[in-house]
């Protein structure tokens, strides 16, 4: 350790310019993971917030909720109180009575009131839940773009208001707001008739395919996995995180390789000298823990404060564990890049170093 503290002070400039190439490095990977995760919390967050242990879905409906329609026929006279009727539209919200008229892409779910999911899952922020027909509690994230409590919206083309009347935590569903109403709405945004009921059947426990033997049965985990873009989008970004791994093991070696090369008289000299190889090696693979080290803490750093700056609407999820888990691979990874000048210290022959 003495050794690597030693050369690092004596070409500060060299092991800088590596640590924060190192530091960007790390950067990256954590805002990409951080994307990653906070986009994956936007498609899931209102699913996961009712407690979802089971779906219940049309069979030709490839576990889409929104292509989904349940009739009448396809249920049992009465659910039990660990079930709950979903449905979902996606819809254009308009607000009404303002010189400013605001526009967002959403996704309608209709519920009913009676069921656990409107009586014990949606968690307010501010407001109340929604208590008449044309009342409609919705995604928080709505209050960063401008819609208040009070205001009154169209959804669709259709001329009917709907008033906002509370704002929920964790509504979001496929990177876009909920907008939570009856099935009775539901109903007429999606232009169907009485007889279809709803796009699936949310349950808070598992239950078996048995309950409902005309649909598909989907445990909360495939179901999520099966929404629109989720898989490909997480597998991409897992691969540029993987791919930005690599790349630190490649500048790790690449430059230490660059620098044993540089001192290899020197070491030659060591070598002849006495000194044993194995304290060369550790003093190398101690130069590649203190330069990770110091560029994984400054990435760090640097993600905790563009976490704190970055606005409300950006899709960011900081999982330190995560993190520190990453941290702990890109160390690992560094040390075995510092194998191949490693190698190059043990091939030395010290008379033919001096005579070279």
């Amino acid at each position: 350790m003495f050794l690597a503290l030693k050369e690092i002070k004596h070409a500060k400039f060299h092991y800088a310019l590596i640590t924060v190439m190192i530091m960007m490095i790390s950067y990256l990977v954590f805002i990409l993971m951080g994307m990653m995760l906070g986009l994956a919390n936007e498609n899931k967050a209102a699913i996961n917030s009712w407690g979802t242990s089971t779906v219940f879905l049309n069979k030709n409906a490839n576990g889409n909720l929104s292509a989904s329609m349940l009739t009448k026929d396809q249920l049992p006279s009465r659910l039990n109180k660990h079930e709950a009727l979903v449905g979902q539209v996606p819809v254009v919200v308009t607000r009404v009575g303002s010189q400013h008229k605001l526009k967002e892409n959403a996704q309608v779910i209709g519920l009913d009131r009676q069921q656990f999911i409107a009586k014990e899952k949606i968690a307010l922020t501010a407001g109340h839940q929604a208590k008449e027909t044309h009342q409609v509690v919705v995604d928080e994230g709505l209050r960063a773009k401008g819609y208040r409590l009070g205001d009154r919206i169209r959804l669709n083309s259709s001329q009917q208001k709907y008033q906002i009347v509370g704002f929920a935590k964790d509504a979001k569903l496929n990177v876009a707001p909920v907008i939570y109403t009856t099935l009775t709405s539901w109903q007429q945004l999606k232009g169907v008739n009485n007889r279809v009921v709803a796009s699936g059947v949310v349950t808070d426990r598992t239950e078996p395919a048995s309950r409902f033997d005309q649909l598909s049965r989907y445990t909360a985990a495939t179901f999520i996995q099966k929404l629109p873009g989720y898989t490909a989008q997480n597998n991409t970004f897992t691969f540029m995180i993987a791919f930005l791994m690599v790349i630190s093991l490649v500048i790790i070696a690449v430059f230490l390789y660059i620098l044993t090369m540089q001192k290899m008289n020197n070491y030659a000299v060591l070598r002849a000298q006495g000194i044993p190889a194995k304290h060369l090696v550790g003093a190398t693979l101690a130069q590649a823990v203190i330069l990770m080290l110091a560029g994984v803490i400054g990435g760090i750093i640097f993600t905790w404060i563009t976490q704190l700056v970055l606005p409300t609407t950006v899709p960011i999820l900081m999982n330190w564990p995560i993190i520190a888990g990453i941290s702990l691979v890109l160390i690992i990874l560094g040390m075995l890049g510092a194998l191949l000048p490693v190698r190059m210290i043990l091939k030395i022959d010290p008379v033919k170093a001096l005579n070279n």
